[in-house]
């Protein structure tokens, strides 16, 4: 067993340096390399200047965490949340261990607050205690405040510099009590995006920046037959190309390589790859694939969750619904390509990229070289987007692959298709819904299929046992009360590779689970808002549907052509319900005017930044629900950029309001819930304008059809 000292949780020597730091989590990497890389370690500090410093334990992709995650440090260390030194973290796992660097599923306000509040707590005490000591006074009677320690009875007052020296020479709290809801200064108050000012004014350094001296620029074409291979590159009309320095070939790939981007991609386009693959591969369409996938749900599947009995619970029912929902592969399309920067040399590897995944596409990488992990290191920086697309650590195993290969670092940039054309895409899903209704006008018995690709099984391999815990979350922990459920999943494999995308199988529970109530209400003449109060008991879910309902203007006429879709979830530990309002014109093109949202996600931490993480939300989820599909023809995605995968226009957002349900239970998510809300309620309101239901996304496509 390692023991831990207090010099462990120093800046180097404390005596000798005069800086106090806390570490969220201890590990003996993260004290051996706690010394020389303060700004690089997932740690809260106070240095000794008096200067607040935190590395950040998460990745920022546009979301808002470096601002929400500061406010927390700020808040125990009493400071404003812009005089807190921010940094992005290296990829390394032991550092932040047990915390998880990796960034996703709407986790890092979760993972983090009681943690990172706790070690902030215990800097605060050990201030207050230095302070309290200097002035031979009781520490009860002393308080932090604005970067100093106040004596309240005397008024007296010494800042941090002058204390943490003698801080850090005093063992730590052990325990100390984290602010009171009551006592907040910073949690629960707007505060404007930190790293806003930078990102405007162009100075914020995202992964396509990064330059080092030496660098060369590369493109990549990889086979666009999902498992086919390279069968021939023009390498002399490559190298033809003036600023082109090298031209290197793979199994399955070829890079160009530049003295600068142009060139490149220009050498690249000049090469004019060949492609070949089997017969299968060749042949592999959406049409099929699909019908695979509903073809699934005939399967027994595998049991998720079952209560109750569903044929006893269904005789003499009054009402009965049976439907199939499909849902496309999406892309990512992130605004940013994917992008990587890398230097092989002497052994040891450098790597420069925005990923969701710092440490482990630091392993990725040290294996796909064969290097000891500790001679590769990764410098994370800001993304322009991730949506689940930077969990995977393709990009940087394709630079790497590239790096090992020439003396200089390489940047190395994906074009947009090739981006969208070798995604990791949203699995597509087919789910069936089998509904019973009592004569007393309530859900009976509640049968759900869901079938499509497992996440789950390709990161688990042997492991996996069956069900996919992603693809069923929501269906299995549903808001609406039935005496008799039973859900299953079957997994259902093609050539198109998927993973996570901003909701996965929670959104597909959500589209499915709220369109069906929707239809179920309308078949038994009820109002879809007052059918789903009457089924749910939460008082924390009934309150936001009871909050959008007003807000929303539900119940009010609307004109004709013009309908409002409700929907309410609780997913990733947060509430919320929306309704938007929808225009069909005698061409059935949809326009969404406006979307009410009423969100309960516990402590909103930034209410300026749940409201942010809501219009983003509901622009990319409306951008999905309406027009969002990866199709396949002869094994190729056709998708190639925005103008085929379309995203809503600036003059096509709607107008967004959004209802904050205060209160102060521990924080949930914000990442995904309101991309997951908005698809039914768009859906539900597409039926109210139209009185067709669309069961098969994209919306606008599948309104042509019904």
């Amino acid at each position: 067993m390692i023991s831990t000292t207090r010099r462990d949780v120093l800046l180097g020597s404390g005596l000798l340096t005069g800086a106090l730091v806390v570490p969220v989590a201890l590990s003996s990497r993260s004290r051996a390399a706690a010394p020389a890389a303060l700004a690089a370690n997932g740690w809260l500090g106070v240095d000794g200047l008096g200067q607040v410093t935190l590395a950040l334990p998460k990745t920022e992709m546009g979301q808002g965490i470096l601002t929400a995650i500061t406010m927390l440090a700020a808040e125990e260390l009493a400071v404003q949340p812009g005089a807190v030194k921010v940094t992005l973290a290296d990829g390394d796992a032991a550092r932040f261990a047990p915390i998880d660097q990796g960034t996703g599923g709407s986790t890092s306000i979760r993972e983090l607050w009681q943690p990172l509040r706790e070690a902030g707590a215990r800097a605060r005490a050990a201030l207050v205690a230095a302070a309290a000591a200097e002035w031979g006074v009781p520490a009860a009677d002393c308080d932090a405040h604005d970067g100093a320690v106040l004596h309240k009875p005397s008024g007296k007052v010494l800042p941090y510099a002058a204390l943490v020296a003698a801080a850090a020479a005093a063992p730590l709290p052990k325990d100390a009590p984290v602010r009171p809801a009551s006592a907040y200064k910073v949690i629960g108050r707007p505060v404007r995006r930190l790293d806003g000012d930078a990102k405007v004014r162009g100075t914020a350094e995202y992964g396509i920046d990064v330059v080092r001296p030496g660098m060369k620029y590369a493109s990549i074409a990889v086979c666009p037959i999902f498992g086919g291979k390279l069968a021939g590159v023009d390498e002399a009309a490559a190298r033809a190309v003036p600023g082109v320095t090298g031209v290197i070939k793979g199994a399955d790939v070829v890079y160009v390589i530049a003295d600068n981007t142009w060139a490149a991609r220009q050498g690249l386009i000049a090469a004019k790859a060949q492609w070949s693959g089997s017969t299968a591969q060749n042949g592999a369409n959406s049409a099929a694939i699909m019908a695979d996938v509903v073809a699934a749900l005939d399967k027994p599947g595998f049991v998720a969750a079952t209560s109750g009995d569903l044929a006893a619970a269904r005789t003499g029912a009054a009402h009965r619904f049976s439907a199939t929902y499909t849902q496309p592969f999406l892309a990512h399309a992130t605004m940013e390509p994917a992008n990587c920067v890398a230097h092989v040399h002497d052994g040891q590897c450098e790597i420069w990229t925005g990923t969701q995944i710092p440490s482990d596409a630091r392993k990725a990488a040290a294996a796909r070289l064969g290097l000891p992990l500790d001679q590769v290191t990764l410098h994370n920086r800001l993304m322009g987007g991730g949506f689940g697309r930077r969990l995977e650590a393709d990009m940087v195993e394709r630079c790497v692959d590239l790096a090992k290969q020439v003396a200089f670092p390489v940047k190395l940039i994906w074009s947009r298709e090739e981006d969208m054309t070798h995604d990791w895409y949203r699995p597509a899903y087919a789910d069936h819904i089998d509904i019973a209704v009592g004569a007393d006008g309530k859900i009976a018995a509640w049968e759900h299929k869901i079938a499509g690709s497992s996440i789950y099984a390709r990161l688990m391999g042997a492991a996996f046992k069956g069900v996919d815990d992603d693809a069923v979350e929501g269906a299995i922990t549903p808001i609406y009360a039935s005496p008799a459920r039973h859900v299953t999943f079957q997994q259902q494999e093609s050539l198109v590779p998927t993973s996570w995308w901003r909701g996965v199988g929670p959104l597909r529970s959500a589209f499915v689970m709220e369109s069906a109530m929707d239809e179920v209400a309308h078949m038994v003449g009820a109002d879809p808002i007052a059918f789903r109060l009457a089924h749910i008991d939460d008082p924390r879910a009934r309150a936001v549907l009871e909050t959008v309902k007003v807000q929303s203007g539900w119940g009010e006429k609307t004109p004709a052509g013009t309908g409002r879709g409700v929907s309410v979830i609780h997913l990733w530990d947060t509430y919320m319900a929306a309704v938007a309002e929808v225009t069909v014109d005698k061409d059935k093109q949809i326009t969404v005017k406006k979307v009410t949202v009423a969100v309960d996600c516990g402590q909103a931490v930034n209410p300026s930044g749940v409201a942010a993480q809501i219009d983003s939300g509901v622009i990319f989820g409306a951008s999905a629900a309406l027009f969002g599909e990866v199709t396949i023809a002869n094994g190729r995605v056709e998708q190639s950029n925005y103008h085929d995968y379309r995203v809503l226009r600036m003059n096509e957002a709607p107008v967004i309001q959004t209802a904050i349900v205060e209160n102060h239970e521990k924080p949930g998510g914000m990442g995904e819930p309101p991309n997951a809300v908005i698809f039914p309620a768009l859906a539900n309101a597409v039926f109210a304008a139209t009185g067709k239901r669309v069961r098969a996304l994209p919306l606008q496509k599948g309104l042509q059809t019904a």
